[in-house]
């Protein structure tokens, strides 16, 4: 599976009563494809995984295949206790998506073993093939990496937990099994400000949050990272990514509160988050609208 781009993470919008909006979800997804992402990943973190039923999942997934339409590789969540993970494993398949990214089991930690045995558990739910995600409670070694990469269903890497030494280790471990096939991605909270120095380490992917809220800053930042425009980068970084960084780390939990207020900002009504995320106050909000002003500033739209 190959993925070419910025990797695209939309946010799963909600009625006033508290449903999925589903237009609004097709319109969100499609709105965004012009801009070229690498990959679809509907029902995943930044989509509120953690809220979401079965039925739910479903209907997001399916949603985002429909207006995909093969375009790219659309790749859903699947995690929490294992029950779920594998009926959320099975509805995408059902749904039609390429892939799944399966993300921490719920609540519990287990040893690197028991790991393993969760990630394997869900790939034989489906046929679909899964990228694990590095995560929380899900923390792997190299070795453990190594062994799931023996598994060709397994063909992903994402990393969430930034140990840069371990991750080091992990794309040598993977590379010495012969795996080529095998993709690796930059997944923690607003990758852009790191990805300079994943792409040192073997990972050129990322996940971008922010190519959810402002397709065109998060595809200048691309565009100057793949052009190697490192002044024109280091300002989206010193200009957006940074301001954005310190206001999402005012509270937990604004890595997705923040990508649905900026949307509601840009005139998307995609509604609030599910709790227990909060969205931003109205002084926050101020602070996200000069930010988004000085990113499109930058990114010359």
């Amino acid at each position: 599976m190959k993925f070419d781009g910025v990797l695209f993470f939309p946010v799963t919008p909600f009625t006033p009563e508290g449903t999925v909006d589903v237009e609004l979800l097709k319109e969100h997804i499609g709105s965004r494809l012009p801009f070229g992402p690498g990959g679809v990943f509907p029902a995943c973190g930044t989509g509120e995984f953690h809220s979401l039923s079965i039925d739910e999942v479903r209907t997001v997934v399916t949603a985002a295949v429909e207006v995909v339409a093969g375009k790219v590789p659309v790749v859903a969540g699947a995690g929490g206790p294992l029950g779920h993970a594998i009926a959320a494993a099975r509805v995408a398949e059902e749904a039609g998506a390429d892939a799944l990214l399966v993300l921490p089991p719920y609540l519990v930690t287990g040893p690197t073993d028991g790991l393993v045995a969760y990630i394997e558990a869900v790939a034989d739910a489906s046929s679909l093939p899964v990228i694990v995600y590095h995560r929380g409670n899900a923390k792997f070694t190299a070795a453990s990496v190594a062994r799931l990469a023996a598994n060709p269903k397994v063909v992903g890497f994402k990393d969430g937990l930034g140990d840069v030494g371990l991750a080091q280790e992990i794309v040598s471990a993977v590379r010495a099994t012969g795996r080529e096939d095998f993709a690796f991605f930059n997944g923690l909270l607003t990758a852009e400000l790191t990805q300079g120095a994943y792409r040192g380490l073997g990972i050129p992917l990322y996940s971008s949050a922010a190519f959810a809220m402002a397709p065109e800053i998060a595809t200048a930042y691309y565009d100057a990272y793949m052009a190697g425009d490192e002044d024109r980068r280091n300002a989206l970084l010193e200009g957006f990514y940074a301001p954005l960084v310190r206001l999402r780390d005012q509270t937990p939990g604004f890595g997705v509160s923040l990508i649905k207020a900026g949307l509601r900002l840009g005139g998307l009504p995609v509604g609030p988050v599910r709790p227990p995320l909060v969205d931003p106050s109205e002084d926050q909000l101020v602070q996200l609208k000069s930010i988004l002003a000085k990113g499109y500033e930058l990114a010359g739209r």
